[in-house]
């Protein structure tokens, strides 16, 4: 599904849970993503976005990440599985090098780092609703981890809250292979505006510019 046509000023970049757990090698989630971030290419498309809307001033790149205390792992009464998974293993745990984001696709000055989420919506407990409208954001674009957890979650909601939603077909990943992307791809194109890949996205915004 491609509707490439985004207001001028209007557009925001949203980057989830691009943190050393998830994209290092020695982080502790890195084996679940790996064989799709070869396939896909995810992380040099990752990089390539990044790089690619930097070079647009008038589109503010927000920053998400995941982190959990020692009374988030013991105090929870009720767990959900994807949670029970994190907190058994202590993934993303808060002041912890896991945590930090990853250095070749870190925030730079001028990115906005969002408050760390504890649910998969970024929206929950966040400041995300307010930095958008800080920034006059409509368009909003979504890259990340995990594809069918966080992404979703979140591009879910900001569909129904009036956002228009582009995700992406190569800047993401989930585990569980071609069957599972599949299944993702099918999910975000009953919520998305657009689902595209990077350069599609990128070949937009000069016109943006140019606006």
């Amino acid at each position: 599904m491609t509707n490439t046509s985004y207001e001028h000023g209007r557009v925001g970049l949203l980057l989830i849970d691009l943190v050393n757990e998830n994209f290092s090698e020695d982080g502790k989630a890195y084996s679940i993503y790996a064989p799709e971030y070869e396939r896909l290419g995810t992380i040099e498309n990752l990089k390539r976005l990044i790089d690619g809307v930097r070079e647009h001033q008038n589109v503010p790149i927000f920053y998400s990440s995941t982190a959990f205390t020692d009374a988030d792992y013991q105090s929870w009464k009720h767990v959900s599985g994807i949670h029970r998974q994190m907190f058994d293993k202590r993934l993303f745990e808060a002041g912890t090098w896991n945590a930090e984001f990853f250095a070749d696709l870190a925030p730079k000055p001028g990115d906005v780092v969002l408050a760390p989420h504890k649910s998969l919506d970024v929206f929950a407990h966040t400041d995300l609703e307010f930095q958008l409208r800080q920034k006059n954001v409509e368009y909003l674009a979504i890259a990340g981890v995990s594809g069918i957890m966080a992404v979703e979650s979140t591009a879910r909601t900001a569909m129904e809250r009036g956002y228009h939603v582009t995700t992406f077909t190569d800047a993401i990943a989930a585990p569980g292979g071609l069957v599972t992307y599949q299944a993702m791809m099918r999910g975000l194109n009953m919520i998305s505006h657009n689902v595209i890949s990077v350069d599609e996205f990128l070949a937009s915004l000069p016109k943006l510019a140019a606006a």
